[in-house]
């Protein structure tokens, strides 16, 4: 080592050394290993105003109607609907689902879940944003709920996405 080099890293060794460390909060997105059940959807019409199906098993057809609150007639279902009730029926399951595989049934099985699902604007962005507010009736322990909020698959996609891909109809 140099007479020079020496000297340099003798004089620096002393010094303390400030540190820095970031964390950039980093999300996954959730894959599927396979498909167990596929629904299937179909829209039609002016959109909020126009008419959704369902092709699968029984079927489900409704007529959408913008809600009054943006301007619309409110003389039919929308979207924010149909989400609030797909998520609370989805937790409700993952909750008894959870509950069951703890020894909990019987502390889930009255369960109601009740959801509220919010269109408003972004923060910082354009366009509009979702925000979903969850209130379970009827199970005290919050470990539970918690559980079954992570089981859920609703869940699942809001906090780590969801693949979703996008094409051209053949």
């Amino acid at each position: 080592m140099s007479p020079l080099l020496s000297r340099t890293l003798a004089r620096h060794a002393t010094r303390p050394v400030l540190q820095f460390s970031f964390t950039v909060p980093t999300r996954s997105l959730m894959t599927l290993k396979g498909h167990k059940y596929s629904a299937h959807a179909t829209a039609r019409g002016q959109g909020r105003n126009g008419q959704v199906k369902s092709d699968d098993d029984s079927g489900l057809k409704l007529r959408l109607a913008m809600p009054r609150s943006l301007g619309g007639k409110g003389d039919g279902q929308n979207p924010e609907q149909l989400f609030a009730m797909g998520y609370a029926a989805c937790f409700l399951s993952a909750l008894q689902m959870v509950a069951g595989q703890t020894g909990k049934t019987d502390i889930a099985r009255n369960a109601v879940v009740h959801t509220q699902v919010h269109l408003g604007q972004p923060e910082g962005m354009e366009g509009f944003g979702l925000q979903v507010d969850i209130q379970v009736e009827g199970v005290e322990d919050m470990d539970l709920i918690q559980a079954g909020h992570k089981a859920c698959p609703y869940s699942r996609a809001l906090a780590h996405g969801a693949v979703v891909n996008v094409t051209k109809a053949q």
